[in-house]
């Protein structure tokens, strides 16, 4: 059985390689560089909390208002009233409950470290990174693989609502693999110096062709490695 699972591991990530490759050839390669990446890292972490369960135009506003209310740093932000902090990011959505939870992780950090600073995460380890931010209420694996990877240049995989519904229909996660698992499970078919582009390109592909409803699969630039394609388009041209 252990020698089955191994031979399936490698066809995955003979096919991840293939489906980077040809979406590379398609939108482009994809880099990651730092200056393209706040380097406050709690801000980051602020900007992703911001970031559930609403629009990235939302999340923007919301974060921009929040820098502009509250211009002398985060500490400020965490000493504040709550509805001071919830009238900030007010255009984000969800700003009552998210106004409580950006505070409690402010919180959580200043007591745990003695300043409202991430910045004792750059000579951390990936896992141990990963552990203390997880370790924050509403702070799952998505928030805290964004900030490594985009904010730090990590090799850790980030797996939004694109890269999973994409990564699913080609068959690279199982039917029933949820986002928090797929956290662990594509980034063992990629290498290092795949992670970055691989998210960049699911996100491009999801947006552009492989919608949630009605994907453009005449277009698609992967259909040739794509289960679900096999699945229904072709089920249904027979």
């Amino acid at each position: 059985m252990a020698a089955v699972d191994s031979v399936r591991q490698e066809k995955l990530r003979a096919k991840a390689a293939r489906i980077e490759e040809m979406l590379t050839e398609a939108y482009g390669p994809r880099v990651w560089k730092a200056e393209n990446y706040s380097s406050d890292l709690c801000g980051a972490l602020v900007a992703t909390i911001l970031s559930q369960n609403t629009s990235d135009l939302n999340s923007g506003r919301a974060y921009a208002s929040l820098c502009s209310a509250f211009p002398d740093g985060w500490d400020t932000v965490r000493t504040a009233n709550v509805t001071r902090v919830a009238d900030a990011i007010r255009c984000g959505g969800l700003a009552d409950t998210k106004s409580i939870r950006i505070q409690n992780v402010l919180q959580d950090i200043h007591e745990r470290t003695g300043s409202t600073s991430l910045d004792h995460l750059r000579s951390w380890t990936d896992d141990d990174i990963r552990r203390f931010l997880r370790s924050f209420p509403g702070v799952g694996p998505k928030t805290a693989a964004c900030l490594l990877m985009f904010n730090l240049g990590r090799p850790v995989l980030a797996v939004d609502t694109h890269v999973h519904r994409v990564s699913g229909r080609l068959g690279l996660i199982g039917p029933k693999t949820t986002a928090d698992q797929a956290h662990d499970d594509l980034p063992a078919l990629l290498r290092d110096d795949q992670v970055y582009s691989f998210h960049v390109h699911l996100i491009e592909h999801g947006r552009r062709t492989c919608h949630a409803r009605n994907p453009e699969c005449g277009v698609c630039a992967v259909r040739t490695e794509c289960d679900w394609y096999r699945a229904n388009k072709l089920k249904e041209a027979a």
